[in-house]
């Protein structure tokens, strides 16, 4: 729907190197060691606890964020697209593994539990948070879960790694979610729009065509929307998206009869039922026969 956001498809995680602050201790929960720790040498520390027997101590936040959730042991991280694991070669290789397996959770999840999918991306983060990829499912998690102030920070770190303009439209329509329209159609207005794949441009449209709805601006956002390709013969779900928009605009504006023309198009080409235009169409067939 042109008014609904992903509610939920990512940061303000810990980036400090591996997730560990200075001078914490490692990872389950044992101190650094101090001097010679080798068995029966003289000063040992024979007070401190094993991590086995720290288990029922509970964790720091940070430390937290850094285990994640628990990982599936059928996920291997072999799920990943090619250029996703590529850039992780850079890491050791049981670092890149355990990232690539967060990452991989991530992204079977952020539809279902998309706050679990998000944590997934925070625990990539806290090992690996000099990665655009890395960043940028962290960005499109945390949107997906409704962590808009977060997922723009990570976007825009991630932009700023690789250059990449694709993040735009989440990013725009964060700001609408934050409150902030205007921003949002400044971000509508970037040069790069221009050089966008369909879909992409379909998506600023629907973000550009909502911010002028926020900011009342009715008869501006019908105008954004009648500029977009309602006309396209395809069934993408990008078509179905636009064209619910357009008729939702027009109920807005109180032309009922033309949109109800085009409910009934949204629903001609909406096989994937993505949205409730029959349902709506009915209604304001209900609506117009009354009059």
């Amino acid at each position: 729907m042109a008014e609904d956001r992903r509610g939920a498809r990512s940061g303000g995680r810990s980036s400090a190197g591996g997730g560990r602050s200075q001078g914490a201790p490692g990872r389950g929960g044992k101190p650094p060691s101090k001097g010679g720790a080798r068995g029966g040498q003289q000063g040992r520390r024979t007070d401190w606890k094993r991590p086995e027997d720290q288990r029922d101590i509970p964790r720091t936040v940070e430390q937290s964020v850094y285990d994640g959730p628990e990982l599936p042991a059928d996920i291997t991280g072999g799920e990943l697209d090619r250029a996703v694991t590529a850039q992780l070669k850079g890491l050791p290789e049981k670092l890149a593994a355990r990232v690539a397996r967060h990452l991989a959770a991530a992204g079977m999840l952020v539809d279902e539990d998309p706050e679990t999918a998000y944590q997934h991306t925070l625990a990539a983060r806290a090992r690996a948070p000099r990665l655009a990829v890395v960043r940028e499912a962290t960005g499109e998690a945390a949107y997906a879960a409704g962590h808009y102030a977060e997922a723009l920070a990570e976007l825009r770190a991630a932009k700023r790694m690789n250059g990449a303009t694709a993040y735009l439209p989440i990013m725009a329509d964060c700001h609408r979610a934050l409150g902030r329209p205007e921003d949002a159609l400044k971000l509508a207005k970037s040069p790069s729009v221009a050089n966008f794949v369909p879909e992409a441009k379909a998506e600023m449209t629907l973000v550009e065509a909502g911010a002028r709805r926020d900011l009342g601006q009715l008869d501006a956002a019908l105008r954004t929307l009648e500029l977009a390709p309602l006309n396209n013969k395809s069934r993408q779900p990008w078509v179905v998206r636009l064209r619910y928009a357009y008729a939702d605009a027009l109920v807005a504006a109180g032309r009922e009869k033309d949109a109800l023309a085009w409910f009934h198009r949204t629903h001609a080409i909406d096989s994937m039922e993505l949205t409730d235009s029959a349902a709506r169409a009915e209604d304001l067939e209900r609506r117009i026969d009354q009059v």
